[in-house]
C-alpha cells in the first residue's frame, strides 16, 4: 500500500468519535476473541490468564489513523511484531484504562491528557496466555517517543484500511506440531497479524455494521 488510502469508508468530519462510540455499541455484547478463534479444538481454553490492557489509539486529523508499535526483537514474548502499546495489568493500576494509558505513556510517550476514552472492545484471550481488554481512545498529535528497550518503530496506519473487513485474511503456520491459522492485515512493509490483527478486525466489523 502507498499510504494514499481513500477514506471514502469513513463518515463526514466531525462524525469520527460519534461513529467510534455506535461500533463499540454493536460489539459490547460478543463473547473474548482468542488466538484460537480460527482453531478451537487445538487447545483447552485456560483459566489461569494474566489481566492486560492495550490502548488502540485512532489519531485525529484530515486523515484519521490507527497508531502501532513494531516490538523490540530483544522482547522474550512476541519479538519484533506489530502490536498496541499496552501491556499487563499492575496491581496499582486503577483498572484497564488506567493500565493502557500507563503503558502507551512508557513505550510511546502518550501524554495521557491527549487520549479521549471512548469504550472498550471485547476481550481478547492469547496464547501466551493473557487477558487483553482494549481500550478505544481518540487522541490529539502528538509526537511519539518510543521506548527502545520495547519499542523500535512507531508507525500510522490509516482508519479507512483498517475499518475495511475485506482487508483482513487468514494465513497460517505450524505451531507446536499442528497447523495454526489466524488473521492479517498487511499495511505495506508491516506484517500485522495474530492478536493486533484480529482486535483490529473486531473494531472493523463493528464500524463496518453503522456506517
Amino acid at each position: 500500500m502507498t499510504g494514499r488510502e481513500s477514506n471514502s469508508v469513513l463518515p463526514a468530519p466531525g462524525a469520527l468519535e460519534a461513529w467510534l462510540k455506535r461500533a463499540l455499541v454493536h460489539v459490547a455484547d460478543r463473547a473474548p476473541s482468542s488466538d484460537f478463534d480460527l482453531d478451537p479444538d487445538l487447545v483447552p481454553a485456560r483459566a489461569d490468564l494474566t489481566p492486560a490492557a492495550v490502548l488502540v489509539p485512532v489519531m485525529a486529523g484530515e486523515v484519521p489513523q490507527i497508531r502501532l508499535t513494531r516490538r523490540s526483537p530483544a522482547l522474550r514474548h512476541h519479538p519484533g511484531q506489530i502490536a498496541f502499546p499496552g501491556g499487563r495489568i499492575d496491581p496499582d493500576d486503577r483498572d484497564p484504562v488506567a493500565a493502557a494509558l500507563r503503558e502507551a505513556e512508557e513505550e510511546i510517550g502518550l501524554p495521557p491528557p491527549s487520549a479521549r476514552i471512548l469504550g472498550m472492545l471485547p476481550p481478547h484471550r492469547t496464547v501466551t496466555g493473557y487477558d487483553v481488554t482494549p481500550v478505544l481512545a481518540l487522541v490529539a498529535p502528538f509526537d511519539p517517543r518510543p521506548e527502545a528497550e520495547e519499542v523500535t518503530e512507531v508507525f500510522d496506519v490509516p482508519l479507512a484500511f483498517l475499518a475495511d473487513p475485506a482487508r483482513y485474511r487468514v494465513e497460517g503456520r505450524r505451531w507446536r506440531g499442528r497447523r495454526r491459522h489466524y488473521y492479517v492485515v498487511p499495511w505495506g512493509p508491516y506484517y500485522i497479524w495474530g492478536a493486533t490483527a484480529r482486535m483490529l478486525r473486531q473494531l472493523a466489523e463493528g464500524l463496518a455494521a453503522v456506517r
